[in-house]
């Protein structure tokens, strides 16, 4: 036997090592993960947004109607009822007002335009689950002009009944400026009482691999201080950084599959998500144009999906069709299968694939998703699992919320 004061020894040097990666890879956030962002341009906010965006939704869906999108057609009539009734409900998860590259407004203008949208917000109800802003860069030509216009949609927002709100920070080059930035958010939190998170946007080559050799993007997620919930991949900005020809600038590019990769493998265990991009690509026009463009997005939504991101972009509101369509389609068609391997590794019976618990925690987690975003309901997981909510989040590993 191993003497006692050997395993104690052992214990004493690894205790520290423990800690540390407790601390910094603490499992998966128990939060819902919305689909979806959708970015507003911060002049373009309205009353009754949200809702306007799945009007306008249904809307495309009933004028131009669905076309062949490389899924069965019983699994596209299954979730076509479903996707109305999101439309209609909550279309919008996550909205994000913005105020860097998609918003036209000039300097003189940027102060009435995101003070307005904040005001709007504060005096809508219903509104997404999540909510935020996304400000310019800090890089010096921006860095005033982004966090003045932190401050005047985080003032506005304030007193309107939430208690968060996300902050999306686009191009970042260099660790310092995620560390440098957290004082300006605790300022912020306690000038207007808002809890803040932070994601980042990856944009920027720097952001992936630094001048040193090192890659970057576990490090700026670190010296967020707990702070960062997401790496955002930028698809347009990082492509052409690059060089890649416009043409050929998508969100299936090697590159991108590159840089989104090195994504993946920051977050993982820490909580953060990885998100993909977006298509630029609108359906807008006749229904041919609609229909060639849905077909581009729900390929990049499925795409995204059988990658493990679960979360992407969308800039205009028909993309809402063919985000729900596609994401429903993918947890309704992961169901059967899941549920019976969870049955089998629950209870232990032989069968065809022998699951471990890293496996398990996958397929209780994809469970877990489609229950969150709509696409699975309650009761019929339980009936194809015989597993609760609260087993599934044990299975999953994922800890509990604060």
């Amino acid at each position: 036997m191993v003497d006692e004061r050997v395993l104690t020894e052992l214990d004493r040097r690894l205790a520290p090592v423990d800690a540390a990666r407790a601390a910094a890879y603490p499992g998966e956030s128990p939060a819902r993960q919305p689909v979806h962002t959708c970015y507003v341009p911060a002049d373009a906010v309205v009353p009754g947004l949200t809702t306007a965006w799945g009007g306008a939704a249904l809307a495309a869906l009933d004028e131009h109607g669905l076309p062949e999108l490389g899924l069965p057609a019983a699994l596209v009539a299954e979730v076509l009822p479903r996707v109305r009734a999101k439309l209609a409900a909550e279309p919008v998860e996550d909205l994000r007002v913005d105020a860097e590259d998609g918003y036209l407004g000039g300097p003189d203008a940027e102060d009435g335009d995101v003070s307005r949208a904040a005001a709007v917000l504060a005096a809508e109800t219903g509104l997404p689950p999540y909510l935020g802003v996304r400000a310019k860069s800090l890089e010096g030509p921006t860095r005033r002009r982004g966090v003045r216009s932190l401050d005047l949609f985080l003032g506005g927002l304030a007193g309107a009944g939430r208690e968060r709100a996300i902050v999306t920070l686009p191009k970042v080059t260099d660790v310092e400026q995620v560390a440098a930035f957290l004082p300006v958010l605790d300022a912020l939190e306690q000038a207007h009482g808002l809890g803040l998170t932070l994601e980042l946007q990856v944009e920027t080559p720097q952001a992936v691999l630094g001048a040193d050799g090192t890659t970057t993007l576990a490090r700026m997620l670190h010296a967020g201080a707990g702070r960062v919930t997401g790496l955002h991949y930028g698809t347009y900005d990082y492509s052409a950084s690059l060089g890649i020809a416009a043409d050929h600038q998508s969100s299936d590019h090697p590159a991108a599959d590159a840089a989104k990769q090195a994504m993946q493998v920051a977050v993982a265990g820490t909580g953060a998500r990885a998100v993909d991009g977006s298509t630029n690509v609108l359906p807008v026009g006749d229904t041919a144009a609609v229909h060639a463009a849905w077909q581009l997005h729900a390929r990049l939504v499925r795409r995204a999906l059988e990658r493990g991101f679960y979360q992407g972009w969308d800039l205009h509101p028909a993309q809402l069709v063919t985000r729900y369509v596609a994401t429903y389609a993918f947890f309704r068609a992961a169901l059967p299968a899941a549920a019976a391997r969870l049955d089998g590794y629950v209870h232990k019976v032989a069968g065809g694939v022998l699951d471990e618990p890293a496996t398990a925690r996958a397929l209780a987690t994809v469970v877990l998703r489609g229950l969150d975003c709509g696409a699975l309901d309650g009761g019929e997981v339980a009936a194809a699992t015989g597993l609760d909510r609260t087993e599934l989040d044990r299975l999953a590993g994922r800890r509990p919320a604060a």
